[in-house]
């Protein structure tokens, strides 16, 4: 049976109420392909338009996202956060932007959501402050790369 779907198979939040509280992380990824003329504005890990500095923003972006995911996904709990890192790594050579959040918390239920959510929203935020310079950016890669607590942990071998 799906947890988000009760017997009636009505959508239902999980209750986690009997969960034990425990040390939560998830690091999530988010891979921006980049057209050539934003690609061609990177300069010392940042690039800047008319809008400001990119990464700056998307950072700032990724944690207000990753705070607010209860709000943005159904039947998601609230967690509070203890730390959320965005961590921008460009190739140039590729023409890539690897986007990385890493969250943390102590709670009864796991934090991937905020970990994808984080990635997401700044990678989103790179598009809308890019997208002036070519609309051609492409968000070609949101995924999990590892979380730990809870049942059981989970880890992207690469």
């Amino acid at each position: 049976m799906l947890s988000h779907v009760d017997a009636q198979g009505k959508p239902t939040m999980v209750n986690v109420g009997e969960k034990p509280v425990t040390a939560r992380t998830a690091h999530a990824v988010a891979v921006v392909s980049l057209p050539p003329e934003l690609a061609a504005l990177l300069k010392d890990g940042e690039i800047n338009t008319k809008k400001g500095p990119v990464f700056h923003a998307a950072v700032l972006a990724g944690v207000m996202g990753a705070k607010h995911t209860g709000d943005l996904i159904p039947l998601c709990h609230p967690l509070p956060l203890e730390d959320c890192q965005i961590e921008i790594r460009s190739d140039p050579s590729r023409r890539d932007v690897a986007i990385h959040c890493r969250v943390q918390t102590h709670a009864k239920t796991g934090v991937e959501m905020e970990a994808l959510t984080g990635a997401t929203i700044a990678a989103l935020t790179l598009y809308d402050m890019g997208k002036a310079v070519s609309p051609g950016i492409v968000i070609r890669e949101i995924r999990l790369l590892e979380k730990t607590g809870g049942k059981r942990d989970y880890k992207v071998e690469e």
